[in-house]
């Protein structure tokens, strides 16, 4: 459903973080326009607090508005909270989502995760497209 009404879909297949008082993430995605590939982006993530862990995990940022995904190619990789409207979804929400319900933005949805992370800490996140080697 969301899928269906989003203008582009940003998928994270493999997401890994670590981090013990400092921590990171890195993984890479397709951005998908129409059902065609229309990208490569790389998100990566350092963060500070007190947390511990190894996690992989996937998430899919679901472009409802050309405004939404322009800002994602003009600014040559934003940071995740510091783009427009971004809503991240967790199983409670995404169980009350409609065609209603559905806003303009950015939303996000986390799946996929194993191993282990826990904490509380500041995080800064940013997508940046890039190409792929050969």
């Amino acid at each position: 459903m969301i899928g269906e009404k989003a203008v582009a879909v940003l998928v994270f297949p493999t997401v890994y973080k670590a981090g013990f008082m400092f921590g990171a993430q890195s993984g890479n995605g397709v951005l998908f326009k129409e059902g065609k590939v229309a990208g490569y982006f790389n998100s990566s993530a350092a963060s500070y607090g007190l947390q511990a862990g190894i996690q992989e995990f996937s998430y899919a940022l679901f472009f409802m508005d050309e405004q939404s995904l322009h800002y994602l190619n003009k600014s040559g990789g934003f940071e995740v909270g510091g783009a427009p409207s971004l809503v991240v979804a967790n199983e409670g929400v995404a169980t009350s989502l409609s065609t209603t319900t559905l806003q303009k933005g950015i939303y996000a949805f986390f799946f996929g995760q194993k191993g282990l992370m826990a904490g509380l800490s500041l995080q800064g996140t940013k997508i940046s497209q890039f190409t792929p080697s050969k």
